[in-house]
């Protein structure tokens, strides 16, 4: 408990004083890139300021610093952070195809404390430090690397198992054999004959692989998560929206235990939960992240601005924007927030920059999907293990075109038809656009295709992308998923 409040104490002072501590990092960055080839590419040495920054450093995606990751792999030093980077986190990207984010000396810590943070305020704040007395589980990727000329090379979460701290890595599962297995199913098997019988009081993950460890090990016992461990207190977890699973897994889990959301990603820990009263993650001001965000009504126009994090407002879509102390300079990760407090600065995830729906102009995002299937689901008493969401532009059977929902059901709603149209009212009434295009007879109301048990493992695991990092996208503006789902629809949909 001592360590913890004294690690509480100093976030404190830094959450109290968010803006000093973002204008720290910005200095220090802008100090750090003066010294790169990045830096002297674009006149880091006239740079004084944010708005010159501003000037000189373009926005860019992945494939515009790819050249500069080369240029790293050919053993070239001070690219884009002086020296070399210590690992490159191996990423899949949506339209980039692997990607490789370097992670220096300086970053990883940040990894390591924000992790930290989250467990030191829960700790705090329920005056209860028992949850290390027992064994403390992370489900994450393989730590197995590999090498590329003098840096290392992994899945970020395989990576940050070397640097687990000591508080925490003498009661640690799975063993680090069982986390090098690469068959994620095999895997699994192999971490429930390790657990079965442990004292686990932490478990941590991304939400779908804890809700397929559960499962199995319902499966395996049958009995219920939280009678198989009874002193399991507190869930970690990050990557995806926890909502959609949390039915599902409080059912697996069988009585109430606490939960602790974080928001890492290969180019930094960007937020994390530090109180279990409230809505939103606390932004990690001092975590190495110079940010920036940009409104997304104008986001991939001409002349978007780009905000600082004192020009925030309330209740706004943001794309969101890195500076990092690995060499990311006006990096754009993907994702979008929305703050829910500045006093302090709470965001929460509203979803992927590039998974949306807007085949007719409706823009519909995951957060307004989610939402709109969490309520339905609530109100039918239905259970949902996953779903995905895609346009049909040219209807095979005729008519006005629609949204279509691929739904894998945990416990079936009584009336689907039902279900259907209240989905569809749910989703009208989050989105203004949505629902004039329903109106004016542009769109009909969304149709529901039911999949059979396990779908969306049996798609992913076909791809080869079951476990690592891999995520289901909730919904996407093309079909190319949801083509891969039309061979598990139910027999019945299929007669329709």
């Amino acid at each position: 408990m001592p360590y913890a409040r004294l690690i509480v104490r100093k976030e404190k002072y830094w959450i109290a004083r968010p803006l000093e501590a973002q204008e720290r990092i910005f200095r220090y960055l802008l100090d750090q890139g003066r010294r790169t080839a990045f830096g002297r590419d674009h006149d880091f040495a006239s740079i004084h300021d944010y708005e010159s920054f501003r000037e000189a450093v373009p926005l860019r995606g992945y494939e515009e610093i790819r050249p500069y990751i080369e240029r790293i792999f050919d053993g070239e030093i001070s690219v884009l952070w002086p020296g070399m980077p210590e690992y490159f986190s191996k990423t899949s990207g949506t339209t980039s195809g692997t990607k490789y984010i370097p992670l220096s000396k300086e970053s990883i810590p940040t990894h390591i404390n924000g992790a930290r943070n989250s467990l030191m305020f829960y700790v705090v704040e329920k005056n209860d430090a028992s949850v290390f007395d027992g064994k403390i589980m992370f489900i994450s990727g393989s730590p197995a690397l590999e090498q590329r000329g003098n840096i290392r090379i992994g899945r970020l979460s395989g990576i940050v198992n070397y640097h687990v701290p000591a508080y925490a890595k003498a009661n640690q599962l799975p063993s680090y054999e069982t986390n090098c297995i690469e068959d994620f199913e095999l895997k699994l098997e192999k971490i429930i004959d390790e657990t079965i019988d442990a004292d686990m009081r932490m478990i941590s993950g991304i939400p779908p692989w804890v809700q397929m460890y559960f499962e199995k090990i319902v499966k395996r016992t049958g009995r219920k998560v939280g009678e198989v461990f009874p002193n399991f207190k507190v869930l970690i977890y990050g990557g995806v929206n926890y909502e959609p699973y949390r039915p599902v897994i409080s059912e697996l889990i069988g009585r109430p235990v606490d939960s602790i959301e974080t928001y890492p990603a290969s180019e930094g820990f960007i937020a994390y939960q530090d109180t279990q009263e409230g809505e939103g993650l606390l932004l990690n001001v001092r975590g190495g992240i110079f940010f920036e965000f940009i409104p997304m009504s104008e986001y991939g126009k001409p002349g978007a601005r780009r905000l600082r994090l004192a020009e925030v407002e309330l209740d706004t879509n943001y794309a969101l924007i890195i500076n990092n102390n690995a060499g990311l300079w006006g990096y754009d990760i993907g994702d979008m927030v929305r703050f829910v407090s500045k006093d302090p600065y709470r965001i929460v995830v509203t979803g992927r920059t590039k998974h949306f729906i807007s085949a007719f102009g409706e823009h519909v995002i995951a957060e307004e999907v989610e939402w709109a299937m969490r309520t339905t689901a609530e109100k039918h008493g239905a259970r949902i293990q996953e779903f995905h969401v895609a346009p049909r532009v040219v209807p095979p059977e005729g008519g006005l075109p629609y949204h279509e929902w691929f739904v894998e059901f945990a416990k079936e709603a009584e009336n689907p038809e039902a279900f259907r149209l209240d989905l569809d009212k749910a989703l009208r009434s989050r989105n203004v656009y949505y629902d004039d295009l329903i109106r004016g007879k542009i769109l009909q109301p969304l149709k529901l295709r039911r999949l059979r048990r396990d779908a969306f493992r049996d798609l992913m695991r076909s791809r080869g992308k079951l476990g690592g990092q891999n995520k289901i996208p909730r919904l996407s503006n093309d079909r190319n998923f949801a083509e891969g789902l039309e061979k598990y629809r139910m027999e019945e949909e299929l007669k329709r």
